[in-house]
């Protein structure tokens, strides 16, 4: 039997994951975590019970689902690796939602991407469209949210656009850097999903931050705020990716791809939409500019080790 106070969230120890379970806490809720970490440090100790994906065995990812209300899937990857694939995402997001049916789950809260399309180019935009069409027919409720770039003290983007202003002369950007980003604050997000959770109607939902940039003026304005104000070149698209890949392989990661470089310039991460959070990533800069970019934040250290608590800055 279900129970309606009891809720899911994929990813707890995680990124996005983690701020969504910490705001189910806080409004009473009984929380299990489905995760490939079981190793890595539970923020949250004894109040949320870690459980495997079991991707492989949907009879038991069902299982894990008895008695859900609603589930919060962040599950995804950033890019096409040897140990992690778009497809594989597609795959094991698929077969959570056919466990999520099989278990009687009431809703479904799913975090896709702006301006998915199943006839992009991008891997990463095309999956992100597949999964919200099987939501979709799968007749689950559901709110499917889409935000752009997210921002918090665990984030990549921004923190790496900041510890690249900390230690280079120049700072290179795709073209003429104009394309727009809308980035949200992770905590804003988490409390966008938790309130769709509380719904019924299905709903799709841009979830976009206050403050729109182009990507030139995000780096002027991350530079302004740290103290580290740089000459910005424009340079093709190619030479970017291949600094991205020097300094990737010098931090033993993955800067950039050049499926981020095109869906950036194609303005893929911008909607014209109302604004659904309300913390400016200017604001929030600010507060942070003595810690922000200190370190390196390497989307595979977190991959290779399970047991790493995602750190922030």
């Amino acid at each position: 039997m279900r129970q309606d106070n009891l809720h899911a969230v994929t990813g707890a120890f995680g990124y996005s994951g983690k701020y969504i379970a910490g705001r189910l806490l806080a409004d009473g809720k009984t929380v299990v975590t489905l995760t490939n970490s079981l190793r890595r440090r539970n923020p949250f100790g004894r109040q949320v019970r870690a459980v495997p994906f079991h991707f492989d065995r949907p009879g038991k990812l069902a299982e894990s689902l008895r008695g859900v209300s609603v589930l919060y899937n962040t599950y995804w990857v950033r890019f096409n690796h040897r140990g992690f694939t778009h497809a594989d995402a597609v795959q094991n997001t698929m077969r959570l939602f056919q466990a999520a049916q099989a278990a009687g789950v009431r809703r479904v809260v799913h975090v896709s991407i702006t301006n998915p399309s199943e006839d992009s180019p991008l891997d990463y935009f095309r999956g992100k469209a597949r999964l919200e069409r099987e939501l979709v027919n799968s007749g689950l409720s559901h709110a499917i949210l889409r935000p752009t770039v997210l921002f918090g003290k665990e984030d990549i983007l921004v923190n790496n656009i900041a510890w690249a202003l900390r230690r280079l002369p120049v700072f290179g950007v795709f073209g003429d850097g104009q394309y727009k980003l809308q980035p949200i604050y992770v905590d804003d997000l988490a409390d966008i999903a938790v309130q769709q959770g509380r719904q019924s109607e299905d709903r799709v939902l841009d979830a976009i931050g206050p403050e729109t940039f182009t990507y030139r003026g995000l780096v002027q304005t991350i530079g302004q705020i740290i103290g580290k104000k740089r000459p910005m070149v424009s340079v093709p698209p190619a030479l970017g990716y291949a600094a991205g890949w020097v300094i990737g392989k010098l931090m033993r990661d993955v800067m950039i791809t050049r499926e981020e470089i095109t869906g950036l310039m194609a303005n893929l991460l911008y909607v014209d939409s109302p604004p659904a959070g309300h913390t400016r990533l200017t604001e929030w800069a600010q507060q942070r500019a003595s810690l922000l970019g200190l370190r390196y934040t390497s989307e595979l250290a977190r991959r290779r080790d399970r047991e790493l608590e995602y750190q922030g800055n």
